[in-house]
């Protein structure tokens, strides 16, 4: 992969998750952000569903917020930033920007992508723990959460639940994870243009359960 030294200078932010150290346009936390957690493994319906949600909504205005470090979470980055829309990556670690991709980079200097993390030097390498707390710094600083799917009795599962528990919608392909709160969905009622607040309408229809 192409990669090519930052640009810019990272600085330390005030988020609604918490402080954390930034590099990008700090402009894109103003946006209505998504934030798209997943499981390393899902069923396979769900994967091709969550590439069909990641076409739709890469034009819809939203920004999408994720670690981008499940298998399904990864596959989706390249997809999102091929599209107009805004994209923020929360690092599970100290924030690494020495050398990016060349996709990043572009995406950066258009100001369409944000990096963040919330953790500092000592933390140099991701541990399941960093990217536990990771995620729900993810769920933090966003509007609305996507988790296509949890595994049962997975830390997923219960960010999830947390999630439903505090009053912020949450968003699922998973039946099981619908019938414990969230709210069932298809890619296909993704709508093509959202608002831009969080107070208005949410731009997802719910599918029947």
């Amino acid at each position: 992969m192409s990669v090519t030294r930052s640009k810019s200078q990272p600085q330390r932010i005030e988020t609604s998750g918490g402080s954390a150290d930034e590099l990008g346009d700090e402009a894109v936390l103003n946006s209505r952000k998504l934030a798209v957690i997943c499981s390393q493994k899902c069923p396979g319906d769900v994967i091709l569903k969550t590439y069909d949600f990641a076409r739709l909504v890469r034009g819809s205005g939203i920004a999408i917020v994720s670690g981008f470090h499940s298998p399904i979470e990864k596959d989706c980055l390249p997809i999102l930033l091929r599209g107009p829309g805004s994209v923020i990556i929360v690092q599970a670690h100290r924030l690494s920007t020495t050398r990016l991709p060349m996709a990043w980079q572009k995406a950066i200097d258009s100001q369409r992508l944000l990096l963040l993390s919330p953790f500092g030097e000592k933390n140099k390498r991701v541990t399941a723990e960093l990217a536990a707390e990771r995620n729900r710094f993810v769920a933090a600083i966003s509007d609305e959460v996507l988790i296509p799917y949890a595994a049962p009795g997975s830390k997923t599962e219960a960010l999830a639940l947390q999630v439903i528990a505090s009053g912020k919608p949450l968003y699922t392909f998973s039946a099981a994870l619908a019938d414990r709160g969230g709210a069932l969905i298809t890619p296909g009622r993704f709508c093509a243009q959202a608002p831009q607040r969080a107070t208005a309408s949410p731009p997802f229809a719910k599918e029947s359960v």
